[in-house]
């Protein structure tokens, strides 16, 4: 049975026909260049990016070096270094990526090094792998191969951190070997001039846990991919996201679940908050049940708080199912504004408008910063939330105060 659920037409659901998959979540993938168009942005997944403002990263830009720099920490047990050669080529697909755009099929064939984190089997990584990206002119185009590998019944927890400013084209890719427990965190933290391409693609293996975070703020563009699949029965995936858009900024997060076996599990929260002239956020939120994933459960949401006039939040989730035999698939979406009877609320204790406004984004994002479960970074993020918000909208709510 394949089941398609999308929201071109709300609560549509149609049966295709027998032994027939017309869908966007059945590429074929290719690792050469020349098998994959320069995208024109008429295609479905290119249709929201501001293909212009990518400065030929989706395209042919050439791929520089040495304006980005890599520094990290290396806990006791834990290998993390740049490797080339065979061993780099070697590391180029671990996760079952099979790249279906141009960007990822010239970053596996062009980039020479590859930045590996290499945890072993039954290895428990006490505090995070922290990994700093940080890009010093956005000028330059570039391009980067990261490999995280994870043994059998290791525990670790990894940090991505981009700040600074670059454009870059980027593939990382994330091997979860059996019982093992993973974290991985992606936060863009970029200059305002920045733009990052970058694809994450998993392998959960049997009775494994994957959590994903990705968390967005800086840069002009940032689009991630972020995709999961699975090694065997078992595996279970988590993937959160936060994300706050300012004037001119573009923010584009795209998901996909593949349930390639039985008894897996993908939960997706994301939550994100626009303001400001010309901010535009986009989440797509892709799962597909293929045919031998009987017994699985899965849901995605999407949640956006418009704060000003001018923004733009398109949210679009997709469940393709393939086998009636499921423990249970949903998704949810929704995006407004603030919530006028909570707002009122708190006013009629005694508390001012921007306080008002301030503690309802706070409750908008604090139940899901708690789950990321790195203490200092949560600390963090509330901290970047609230200065965020300083620069429209409490600002407005003060100068209309006055």
């Amino acid at each position: 049975m394949t089941i398609t659920d999308t929201p071109a037409v709300a609560g549509a659901v149609e049966s295709a026909p027998s032994g027939t998959i017309s869908s966007h979540l059945h590429p074929e993938g290719s690792f050469s260049v020349e098998d994959h168009a320069v995208p024109t942005g008429r295609e479905e997944i290119w249709r929201f990016t501001p293909l212009k403002r990518l400065r030929g990263l989706q395209a042919d830009a050439e791929f520089a070096t040495g304006t980005t720099a890599a520094t990290w920490n290396t806990p006791e047990g834990v290998r993390v270094e740049q490797v080339t050669g065979d061993e780099a080529r070697g590391l180029r697909g671990i996760s079952g990526l099979v790249p279906a755009s141009r960007f990822a099929a010239r970053v596996l064939a062009d980039v020479p090094a590859t930045l590996l984190v290499d945890v072993p089997a039954d290895l428990e990584v006490g505090e995070p792998i922290v990994v700093d990206l940080s890009g010093s002119d956005a000028e330059v185009t570039e391009a980067g191969h990261v490999a995280l590998r994870f043994g059998a019944h290791s525990k670790a927890v990894v940090v991505l951190n981009h700040t600074g400013h670059a454009s870059l084209a980027q593939v990382v890719e994330v091997k979860v070997a059996d019982g093992a427990q993973v974290s991985v965190i992606s936060l863009q933290d970029w200059a305002d001039d920045a733009v990052h391409l970058t694809h994450h693609e998993a392998k959960v293996g049997r009775d494994a846990t994957y959590k994903h975070v990705a968390i967005s703020f800086g840069g002009d563009v940032v689009r991630m991919d972020s995709n999961v699949s699975y090694d065997g029965p078992g595996g279970a995936a988590e993937m959160l996201g936060l994300y706050f858009a300012d004037a001119g900024q573009h923010l584009e997060h795209r998901l996909f679940a593949d349930h390639t076996a039985p008894r897996t599990k993908s939960n997706v929260v994301y939550k994100g908050a626009l303001q400001g002239q010309g901010a535009h956020t986009v989440w797509v939120g892709n799962v597909l049940i293929r045919k031998v994933a009987e017994g699985i459960e899965t849901y995605e949401e999407n949640r956006n708080l418009v704060l000003t006039d001018g923004c733009q939040a398109d949210s679009v989730p997709n469940l393709e199912i393939e086998t009636g035999e499921i423990e249970g698939a949903g998704h949810a979406s929704a995006t407004g504004r603030f919530d006028d009877e909570q707002l009122f609320y708190l006013r009629s204790r005694g508390i001012d408008e921007a306080e008002a406004r301030r503690l309802v984004v706070h409750g908008f994002f604090n139940d899901l910063i708690r789950k990321i479960g790195v203490p200092s970074l949560e600390e963090k993020l509330m901290s970047t939330v609230e200065a965020e918000l300083a620069k429209n909208v409490l600002k407005d709510v003060a100068e209309v105060s006055a």
